[in-house]
């Protein structure tokens, strides 16, 4: 299949559904590096305890909803994977049924410099938000000397410019959406629907969101085509032959690895958790991961695909 973005031609790479996940992604058991109430398990202990279960045509991750947390443990048993392959100018394409919903929870699809060490080669958080939020964000994270205007071709809300992550304790640079069904439980009621995610240095990086039922299509596949064409939800400027850009793609972007976590509390969910209605659920957020695994139910994955397109080479 070749999609044909303006001036660019994009061929698919790779295609991951079902059982492909479990071959080409690694399962972290590293500590949380965003401080979570969270213990991430391998492979081997998520595909037992049914934190992973996957069939020909689904891959879903969870967190455990079944078991309290031990006082001296890491936290809730969760999932967080990458991708054994790195992408440099890409189009990412994911459907997915559901993502984690509820108190508590910080869930991301984002992407990473593989080469690093971090923020050297950049970060591109593609779906996040934490507890009841009902949109979703995206940012980037960079070294310095990466800004965005404050205006841009995008639907999306600017909410920070500034994508450094020394400035204001690594907000990043960030775009809200402008559907409250692009995240959480309104995303879930409705059956999900497609992330898309262009990441070129000639066009700069661009997030684009799509219900389900407002997805076009050709045949029973996205028409990328389409979607290519239309002003995306979040619109990032880095291309590197624009002399009025403030983010040069080469400085601060190579290719990266896909990851895909879900962690509890930590530097985001736990930092706004008295402020949240969440609060009038437990004292603190720890506490409410600890001792309520029913609440946990909605905290999944439910992935049907994740293809990456590749621009097209002369002799493609």
């Amino acid at each position: 299949m070749v999609v044909n973005a303006q001036s660019i031609a994009y061929r698919l790479n790779t295609s991951h559904i079902g059982y492909d996940f479990l071959d080409t992604f690694v399962w972290e058991t590293e500590d949380d590096p965003t401080h979570g109430r969270v213990n991430y398990v391998d492979k081997a202990t998520s595909l037992s305890e049914n934190l992973t279960f996957v069939s020909e045509s689904k891959f879903v991750m969870r967190a455990d909803h079944t078991k309290k947390v031990a006082n001296a443990s890491r936290g809730r048993d969760s999932v967080r994977i990458h991708s054994m392959a790195a992408y440099d100018d890409a189009l990412f394409v994911l459907d997915i049924t559901h993502m984690p919903e509820g108190c508590s929870t910080w869930p991301a699809w984002w992407t990473l410099s593989q080469e690093g060490p971090w923020p050297q080669g950049g970060e591109i958080d593609i779906i996040e938000g934490v507890n009841l939020q009902e949109e979703n964000l995206s940012s980037l994270h960079t070294t310095p000397n990466c800004t965005m205007p404050q205006f841009r071709p995008e639907k999306g809300s600017v909410t920070s410019t500034d994508c450094d992550t020394n400035y204001n304790y690594n907000q990043g640079c960030g775009v809200s959406f402008p559907e409250r069904e692009s995240y959480g439980s309104g995303f879930n009621a409705e059956g999900g629907g497609f992330y898309i995610m262009e990441k070129n240095h000639e066009k700069g990086i661009s997030v684009w969101f799509f219900r389900r039922w407002n997805m076009p299509l050709v045949g029973a596949e996205p028409n990328l085509d389409l979607v290519l064409l239309t002003v995306p939800d979040a619109y990032f400027p880095t291309q590197d032959n624009d002399e009025d850009c403030n983010c040069s793609y080469p400085d601060h972007f190579n290719a990266h690895e896909i990851i895909f976590d879900l962690t509890f509390c930590g530097d985001w969910a736990g930092a706004v958790w008295s402020s949240s209605s969440c609060a009038s659920k437990a004292s603190s957020c720890a506490s409410f991961v600890d001792n309520n695994p029913s609440e946990f139910s909605d905290a999944y994955w439910e992935i049907n695909s994740l293809k990456i397109y590749s621009p097209c080479s002369d002799d493609d």
